[in-house]
């Protein structure tokens, strides 16, 4: 997985955007946002899952559930 924020101010409106996981996939795999914006996780699995960042974030999204994060800074992640 890939997440990329993106450089620059702040977007006029913060958008959500949404990651689908179902069947062990994360929809879309490579996501871009920028300061402001959230990214929420939606678990379509039977189990819970993880989005993750070695020391900056650990996003636990049980199963069925959704669970998001709003992102402050501007830098590229791997997940």
């Amino acid at each position: 997985m890939v997440f990329v924020l993106a450089l620059g101010a702040a977007p006029a409106q913060a958008q959500t955007i949404t990651v689908t996981i179902e069947k062990m996939m994360f929809t879309p795999a490579e996501v871009t946002a920028g300061p402001g914006e959230t990214v929420e996780w939606v678990n379509k699995d039977i189990f819970a899952h993880t989005a993750t960042v070695d020391g900056s974030f650990e996003v636990i999204i049980p199963p069925g559930k959704s669970a998001s994060i709003e992102f402050k800074g501007s830098r590229s992640v791997d997940y």
